[in-house]
């Protein structure tokens, strides 16, 4: 089967006016479906409990966007041992006709691409631009995994042994957990998910509690491309029940997870207790938090440096593991420098992210509460530069916040925040900036802002993220080329979109065959 090279997915220029209309009719198509009650969906089969979860319009609090059946213990088990038996007629399809059924999914989610982005506004608050990176970020999964599976199915380098034939075939695991985070509701569930499901594995999907419609729009989009009914379970619910019970399940093979690192922790636990009847070791693979630092040195542009920051810190509100929540500055520039940074994050508009403002809501009540306890405790800790308060509007608005002469070892800068709080560190140099970085317990991402490579190359060497960036941001890391995933308890380091993920879902299988005497 010969594809293309892979190419990552073209970004929606929102300033083309004919764009802007067309996602502005899509959010309005989008609106007359909201309300709407989805079933659960084992084997196929939907499925209604007596129970339902709502998601809400984050920029607008009392506004359902759908309602869900809530699954229960008894569905998450029984979602697991219908996958199980899929599994059995899945793995032997061919990679060849799985990566087609994958290829197709991008194809539509293409033609769906500004829907897709209508319902992430929506449900996640984003606005166009961020709601557009994560639905390419999504076909870019697809894309990408399709053509990397076809490299796994070929046939693979090994020594040659005299008077042998000997070969190494990759297969898949079995059932899979795929529990997917709010922040990036499409692009990191379709990429956890299909990775699984294009290597030969079954599925059991629990979307976030607050974006469940982008599960159900995945569904939807690998339906329509031809995947067999049971391949993909569908099980909305809550991570107490559900999602416990179907970590906990004997015939869990895998579970692949994105969120906060208490979670993950959690999960890991749960996994790792040999079940009755278990015939493995749970394999776990933990996308988790980051406390991520942006470094910026004497001897750089500041101008540049602090834009950077700023979009690093407050793109989507903060609220990505990757975003820039300390940024450590050189005592040399630092006045000038906070200067700076107080202009450029006071033009920050806060408003609903249907109406495109740069700063739209955080994802809900809890997440607004725990924001808010974290910069009244800023407020003890350090100066506040700006911000520090909620904003006008029925939603869960918080105006972008700066902390100044922030101490290393200060709350808000050791714990992760998840929000638009940004706080700034002073160093004395260099040096004591990479021992500032290094100081707390994730290795996520982190940047270097500087023009002498001899401290480029130092950073290079001691700097320990998963996702080191030097004169750019800190955030957008984009399938093929920035392969993704930290280190410490910024998870498992699992390197999502890169080559190699898919092995994570896979196990190597060696065949050995004595050739006849002539």
């Amino acid at each position: 089967m010969k594809v293309k090279p892979f190419r990552n997915e073209p970004l929606s220029n929102f300033k083309d006016k004919k764009i802007y209309a067309q996602q502005v009719e899509a959010l309005e198509a989008v609106r007359k479906k909201l309300g709407k009650t989805y079933e659960i969906i084992i084997g196929g089969k939907k499925i209604k409990t007596e129970s339902k979860l709502n998601s809400y319009n984050p920029s607008n609090k009392d506004e359902v966007v759908a309602s869900f059946y809530k699954g229960t213990k008894e569905l998450a088990n029984k979602a697991i041992s219908e996958a199980a038996k899929k599994f059995e007629q899945w793995k032997l399809v061919p990679a060849e006709k799985r990566a087609k059924i994958i290829f197709k999914a991008a194809e539509i989610a293409r033609k769906r691409k500004y829907e897709i982005n209508a319902w992430m506004i929506s449900e996640a608050g984003k606005n166009f631009a961020e709601a557009d990176a994560d639905t390419a970020e999504a076909i870019d999964f697809l894309e990408f995994y399709g053509r990397e599976m076809l490299r796994y199915a070929e046939k693979q380098p090994i020594t040659p042994i005299k008077g042998e034939d000997n070969e190494l075939v990759y297969i898949p695991l079995g059932v899979g957990v795929v529990i997917p985070p709010w922040n990036f509701p499409f692009a990191i569930l379709v990429g956890m998910s299909s990775a699984a499901i294009v290597t030969g594995n079954t599925v059991v999907l629990k979307p976030s509690s607050d974006t469940p419609m982008m599960g159900k729009l995945f569904y939807e989009i690998m339906e329509e491309a031809g995947l067999p009914a049971g391949v993909l379970n569908f099980m909305p619910g809550s991570g107490g029940e559900v999602g416990d019970t179907l970590v906990s399940n004997p015939l869990t093979r895998f579970v692949s997870f994105t969120g906060s690192m208490q979670v993950g922790i959690h999960i890991n636990e749960l996994a790792s207790e040999v079940q009755p009847g278990q015939k493995w070791l749970k394999r776990v693979v933990a996308e988790m938090g980051g406390k991520d630092s942006i470094i910026v040195d004497s001897e750089t542009d500041i101008d540049e440096a602090v834009k950077g920051v700023v979009t690093s810190a407050f793109g989507f509100q903060g609220q990505k593991c990757s975003a820039c929540s300390r940024v450590i500055v050189d005592k040399a520039i630092y006045k000038e420098f906070v200067s700076k940074l107080k202009e450029e994050v006071c033009k920050l508009e806060v408003g609903p992210a249907d109406q495109n403002f740069s700063i739209g809501p955080v994802i809900g009540g809890n997440a607004e509460k725990g924001i808010l306890s974290y910069i009244e405790a800023g407020k003890k800790e350090a100066k506040l530069l700006c911000g520090g308060e909620k904003a006008e509007g029925n939603g869960y608005y918080i105006r972008p916040t700066v902390f100044v002469d922030v101490k290393p070892e200060a709350k808000i800068s050791q714990e992760e925040i998840f929000g638009p709080v940004l706080a700034v560190i002073k160093a004395k140099d260099f040096d004591n900036a990479l021992k500032i970085a290094n100081n707390t317990i994730y290795g996520l991402t982190g940047g270097v802002y500087t023009k002498n490579k001899k401290k480029i190359e130092k950073a290079r060497e001691s700097f320990f993220v998963g996702n080191l960036y030097f004169n750019r941001k800190c955030t957008g890391a984009l399938v093929g080329g920035h392969p993704f995933g930290g280190f410490n308890m910024s998870g498992t380091d699992s390197k999502a979109g890169g080559r190699d993920y898919l092995l994570l879902f896979q196990q190597a299988k060696a065949v050995s065959e004595k050739k006849p005497v002539k």
